[in-house]
């Protein structure tokens, strides 16, 4: 018995130190974590305290400008306010209500909302103007954070909208330029940290840490504000005088692709970018009731830069390109002569010509001066389906122009197989396929400037807010598009054209200009709906400046040689003088393209 209890004893002490030694060694193993923590992972711990303590109000950083070639400012910023409430400090809730509504011009009951929810910072109204958020910051109304702001801002309105842009209530770009260089325009926003007790209370002595923000960089591109006015204002005098859909006027520098006009009236203001109401009114739905997802199409419509996201059938004007063409195969001289009767039987189609009783017999210069339909399409005929659309592709026709605005739209086109001698035909002066207006005119530039197919654009350069260049943008060219010969060869013709063919309203005393007329129906053909247009450049010789006019539906007279020719003088007469080029009266020698 004795032995028994002894023998107890002994295993329960074994038990006793057992439990004790792992004990012991958990609480070493304790201390020597909690030792680590407190030593090592001090700062760590601390940084999440702090974050538990800390309320964080973001500062956004200004938005780089954008500024025309000579330094304009196109687009810019305001300084504006946030005004918000924390709901832990608010000392007179009915005050602060009252305050406000008033200050802020809002709903009493909107306001009471936002300022009795339980949440750490509430906003109730952001892009407040300046002034209003001065005078809420002088009631000192506890609880109430106003925060200075941005807010982008366009000091001539509706002046190159749909090439600028706009941005959203974040500041980022949604179309236009603004969106296409985005990442070079914003900067990085700031910070303010404030530290708050456990009720949510800010500190008073503890005071406010800031990271202060950055802002972006301007960038500078080809527009010359001088010149889109004169375009804009051109441009809204025949959209007016012809009750027209839409006019778009181009104005580049066939050598370089400098884009120093782009308008495309109407055009929308940029500080009211969703305003519909000029819209509604103009396209005959004012005061319908619309669905949200109608408002925002009809807002997508009004955005859309008709240059760029658009195409059409381009008419005579691509006469230049079947002519450009015919003579790099060598299809086609200057002494030709063809028969116009006023139209061509291709296949079962009879082709008219625009001169119902037709120009009979006619040179190949001469054909050119009339835009006679039956001679291009023989004319297209002796090139052949196959090395026309060898041309297009040489030309640049069959690719996207590359310019530096989202949604350009690419060329609607048969495919090679399906061009038969009607396609052809009709394909020969510009009918049944569709490209855009900047394509038309990139291509008729790089037929005009020695046969460089130079890129469009209207990025130049990015600078730092103190005005250095970080960056300067370059693009693609294409040389030997046509021949130095065939280049030289369309310019005495296109000149050709101004002085004494169809393009006759396009003339300007004292300076070489040429050009080519067009008029083409919209599809679906037969309803009445034309869209007429003019390609002109100057000086002739050596063109230093190109301008487009395509005016969509016009009212009553409707020929591209007698509303859009005279369009495409007013212009260039502004920005010849302004550009600084030099009057020129001399005419060019025929004689000197009379060789074969």
């Amino acid at each position: 018995m004795v032995k028994s209890e002894r023998k107890n004893r002994t295993y329960n002490r074994r038990k006793l130190i057992l439990l004790f030694g792992i004990c012991s060694l958990m609480l070493v193993g304790l201390s020597a974590r909690l030792f680590w923590l407190m030593v090592f992972r001090a700062d760590y711990y601390q940084e999440l305290a702090e974050d538990l303590h800390q309320r964080e109000r973001s500062i956004k950083a200004a938005r780089g400008r954008i500024l025309d070639a000579k330094g304009v400012t196109l687009a810019s910023n305001r300084t504006v306010c946030t005004v918000s409430v924390v709901h832990s400090q608010i000392r007179d809730p009915e005050q602060v209500i009252a305050a406000l509504s008033r200050e802020l011009q809002l709903p009493e009951e909107t306001v009471r909302k936002r300022v009795e929810k339980y949440s750490s910072i509430e906003r109730i109204k952001a892009n407040v103007d300046k002034e209003t958020g001065d005078r809420i910051r002088a009631l000192e109304l506890a609880g109430v954070k106003i925060d200075e702001d941005f807010k982008r801002y366009y000091p001539y309105g509706s002046l190159a909208s749909k090439v600028l842009g706009f941005t959203g209530s974040d500041n980022q770009g949604i179309i236009g330029l603004e969106v296409k260089y985005d990442s070079y325009l914003q900067g990085s926003n700031g910070t303010i940290l404030t530290l708050t007790d456990a009720r949510g209370i800010e500190l008073s002595d503890a005071g406010e840490e800031r990271i202060e923000p950055v802002p972006g960089n301007d960038l500078v591109v080809s527009l010359d504000y001088n010149i889109q006015t004169y375009a804009q204002q051109a441009a809204l005098r025949v959209l007016e005088e012809k009750q027209a859909e839409y006019v778009s006027v181009l104005v580049l520098n066939p050598k370089t692709g400098e884009i120093q006009a782009c308008v495309n009236v109407p055009e929308f203001d940029l500080n009211d970018p969703y305003n519909l109401d000029d819209y509604l009114e103009r396209t005959g739905r004012g005061g319908a009731e619309l669905s949200r997802e109608e408002i925002q199409n009809l807002r997508n419509q009004m955005w859309r830069n008709q240059s760029i996201n658009d195409t059409y059938e381009p008419g005579s004007i691509f006469k230049v390109v079947t002519a450009a063409a015919a003579l790099e195969k060598g299809v086609v001289t200057l002494q030709d002569t063809f028969s116009c009767p006023g139209f061509r039987i291709v296949e079962d189609r009879r082709i008219r010509c625009h001169k119902v009783r037709g120009h009979g017999t006619e040179t190949f210069v001469q054909a050119i001066e009339n835009s006679c339909n039956p001679v291009f399409i023989d004319i297209g005929q002796r090139v052949g389906a196959e090395d026309f659309y060898g041309y297009f592709r040489q030309f640049g026709l069959m690719e996207k122009t590359g310019i530096d605005l989202p949604g350009e739209a690419n060329i609607i086109v048969h495919k090679l197989e399906n061009i038969g001698a009607v396609e052809l035909a009709t394909m020969s002066f510009g009918q049944s396929f569709q490209i855009t207006p900047m394509q038309m005119a990139a291509t008729v530039s790089a037929i005009v400037n020695g046969g460089v197919r130079v890129t469009p654009h209207f990025g130049v350069e990015i600078r730092s807010p103190e005005g250095k260049c970080l960056k300067r943008f370059t693009y693609g060219e294409k040389q030997g598009v046509v021949s130095e010969q065939t280049s030289e060869t369309m310019r005495y013709l296109l000149e050709k054209v101004v002085s004494e063919g169809g393009g006759k309203r396009a003339y300007i005393e004292g300076y070489r200009i040429g050009g080519k007329t067009a008029t083409s129906q919209t599809l679906p053909r037969g309803t009445g709906r034309y869209i007429s247009s003019f390609v002109g450049f100057a000086p002739a010789d050596d063109p230093e400046v190109l301008a487009m006019c395509i005016i969509c539906n016009p009212q009553g007279v409707y020929y591209g040689g007698t509303i859009a020719a005279p369009v495409i003088r007013d212009v260039l007469e502004n920005i010849l003088p302004y550009l600084g080029v030099n009057l020129s009266i001399e005419k060019t020698d025929e004689k000197a393209y009379n060789a074969d």
